[in-house]
């Protein structure tokens, strides 16, 4: 009797919790982030992979061949223009000058005695001594020395012209590259390899490309492209260990011709290097940072692509509705620059639009959660009440079932 007793308290408190529990409430707007658009200010700044160059890199080779006689300079030392370099020998050429000027020696003698056969000639021909034959000769043997002698010291001047090769000078400048050949090293003007490399780095070019629409897209801001090359800002340049070079540097020149396998342009920016940190052959990034004024920019997320076009859906009526974009890339592709489909106060759902659809309610997690927090306190105090009195019945009825059971036991003993 008493085990049925406590199965019927137990059963009696459990009707009581069921009927304690609530209906489940009917389901609203899904709630979604949003951002009402605004104008404003940004800095933007765009990296490019760039290559650094001297402004002359001037390949050395040798006029006249030869062994190297002497090395003058040593790799990575500065040089003047005008500067020795090498010197190759010197000997056969020096033979080859002194020829030269005995030949021109010569050519002077054959000119002289020339002169005087045809003086006297022509005064025999006054005296009808000698015909115009003989005169005429004379003066043809007179023309022809003087030619002997210009061909002589056009030899000459070739000669000393070879022997000044001998000593190789710096035509710029700038710095020595590599040194493949040493002393004793047979050179010559055909050679593939050149005797060394130097480079004005004094001023610095950093050569980077960009798309064809970035080009379209700083034409259109600046005008044409002498005036985008006036009015872009200076370019500042990220080295190879990530750090930044402490001066900036102009953008110079624009390339005419698009590349059509890449479909970019290649442009060339200026830097001074007054404390040669710059080395040519060296990369790095060209950071472009372009400014731009009472914009619109909205995330990357908040948008969705279909067939290469933007859009966003806006927030109209309570409800999803979508809107095409024109916008520019920014950030590496993580925001877009809005140039029109939004207008200042426009809201735009920011978070699941990719699984969204035309029409979807909306309901903005800010709003619903200000307007949940009263509805909920209003709908718990009823509740709560009406909870408290099935729970003092149900308590009631359990006392009186367990008042009846201890009275009939009592009465069968």
């Amino acid at each position: 009797m008493k085990q049925t007793f406590v199965k019927a308290a137990v059963w009696a408190s459990c009707l009581a919790a069921v009927a304690c529990g609530q209906a489940p409430t009917a389901m609203g707007p899904g709630e979604y982030a949003v951002m009402t658009i605004a104008q404003t200010d940004r800095e933007i700044p765009t990296n490019y992979s760039a290559t650094i160059r001297g402004r002359q890199d001037i390949d050395i080779y040798p006029q006249v061949s030869g062994t190297i006689w002497q090395l003058c300079v040593t790799e990575g030392q500065n040089v003047s223009k005008g500067q020795t370099l090498f010197i190759i020998d010197q000997v056969p050429y020096k033979a080859a000058l002194q020829t030269a000027e005995a030949n021109v020696a010569a050519a002077e003698a054959s000119v002289a005695t020339a002169q005087l056969t045809y003086d006297s000639k022509k005064e025999l021909f006054a005296r009808n001594v000698v015909s115009q034959f003989d005169l005429s000769t004379a003066e043809n043997n007179l023309l022809t020395a003087k030619a002997q002698l210009a061909q002589a010291e056009a030899q000459r001047v070739n000669a000393a012209n070879n022997l000044s090769y001998t000593v190789v000078k710096a035509p710029s400048n700038g710095v020595v590259g590599t040194l493949p050949y040493r002393v004793g090293a047979l050179v010559s003007a055909s050679m593939p390899q050149p005797l060394t490399t130097v480079s004005d780095n004094s001023t610095m070019y950093v050569y980077f490309s960009m798309t064809e629409n970035q080009l379209l897209n700083l034409t259109r801001r600046y005008g044409s492209i002498a005036q985008t090359l006036k009015n872009m800002p200076d370019v500042e340049l990220q080295l190879n260990d990530g750090s930044m070079y402490d001066k900036k540097g102009r953008v110079e020149s624009i390339s005419g011709v698009i590349d059509t396998s890449t479909g970019s342009v290649s442009l060339r920016a200026a830097f001074p290097n007054p404390d040669g940190l710059l080395h040519s052959g060296g990369s790095g990034n060209v950071v472009l940072t372009n400014s731009f004024k009472n914009c619109i920019v909205v995330p990357q997320a908040a948008t969705f692509e279909i067939q290469d076009k933007v859009f966003a859906y806006k927030v109209v009526d309570g409800k999803a509705t979508s809107a095409p974009l024109s916008v520019e890339k920014i950030s590496n592709g993580q925001e877009y620059i809005v140039t029109s489909g939004l207008v200042p106060g426009d809201v735009i759902v920011t978070e699941g639009v990719g699984l969204m659809r035309e029409g979807t309610p909306i309901r903005p997690k800010g709003e619903a959660a200000a307007q949940a927090a009263p509805a909920e306190e209003a709908a718990a105090a009823p509740a709560a009440a009406e909870n408290q009195e099935q729970a003092a019945a149900a308590d009631n009825q359990t006392e009186q079932k367990a008042a009846s059971a201890q009275t009939q036991t009592e009465k069968e003993e």
